[in-house]
């Protein structure tokens, strides 16, 4: 029987998501204490990665367990196994062929800058005191909807197909001290939030002009893009899925 898990985390003490050899990460974390608690080696599957230090509101893994058992006291005893800054929110019975990556439709991100130092967001917002315009920021921001290659803003050297990406949503918006930035896409690529937000706010500073932005991501070159922030402003905050791969299935 398959489930999705539905998990949030601090990924301040992590090496990101996936299992990495002489790292301590969210994947191994979670995986050592399902596997004890279930008295079984067990394998987990994200709905995909995040990186060194990024943070996570909304994620879910998948993992097929042979007994049926009830869903509170397992997200109640796992929670007890897990380290303070990972977190199971809920479990849900899913077909047997769905998988939390590839069936994925929508995924979102937000990037959070405090305009001021405040030590109660110390590791939770990028500190950035330089002033912005955020309208032009927005106009920038509003080139990213549609389907585009997006190589430019991706890592080099990773191991995907293509680099094309829909973006659906890009927005910025200030509310007081905070700096927000929303992306939703069907998918992303390695370090192409952080990548796209160190351009924007190129824009937004007057270093490039929204016309140049256009101009990089057409030429698909990482080393014209401006640089990748901080990981420790990102979160992953959403992840959305088909309703038919919930449908027809056992609550058991």
């Amino acid at each position: 029987m398959r489930y999705f898990f539905e998990i949030a985390y601090n990924g301040r003490n992590y090496a990101g998501w996936q299992s990495q050899a002489n790292a301590t990460t969210v994947q191994s974390v979670v995986e050592n204490a399902l596997s004890h608690l279930i008295k079984s080696p067990l394998k987990i599957y994200g709905s995909g990665r995040t990186d060194t230090g990024v943070h996570c509101e909304q994620q879910y893994f998948h993992c097929d367990l042979e007994k049926a058992f009830d869903h509170d006291t397992l997200v109640f005893r796992l929670n007890s196994f897990l380290p303070r800054d990972i977190t199971i929110k809920g479990i849900r019975r899913v077909k047997d062929e769905a998988s939390a990556r590839f069936d994925a439709v929508e995924r979102s991100y937000q990037y959070r800058i405090t305009r001021e130092k405040n030590p109660f967001l110390e590791g939770l917002a990028w500190h950035s005191f330089k002033p912005v315009d955020v309208p032009t920021m927005n106009k920038a921001a509003a080139l990213l909807v549609g389907e585009h290659d997006y190589e430019c803003f991706s890592k080099v050297h990773t191991d995907v197909n293509h680099f094309l990406c829909t973006v659906k949503r890009a927005h910025w918006r200030q509310q007081g001290a905070m700096l927000e930035f929303d992306i939703t896409a069907n998918r992303f690529l390695r370090g192409m939030v952080r990548s796209i937000v160190g351009t924007l706010l190129d824009v937004g500073s007057g270093k490039t002009s929204v016309k140049a932005f256009q101009a990089i991501i057409e030429s698909r070159d990482r080393k014209k893009a401006g640089a990748n922030v901080p990981p420790h402003g990102l979160y992953l905050t959403r992840i959305k899925y088909p309703a038919a791969i919930f449908e027809n299935v056992s609550i058991k």
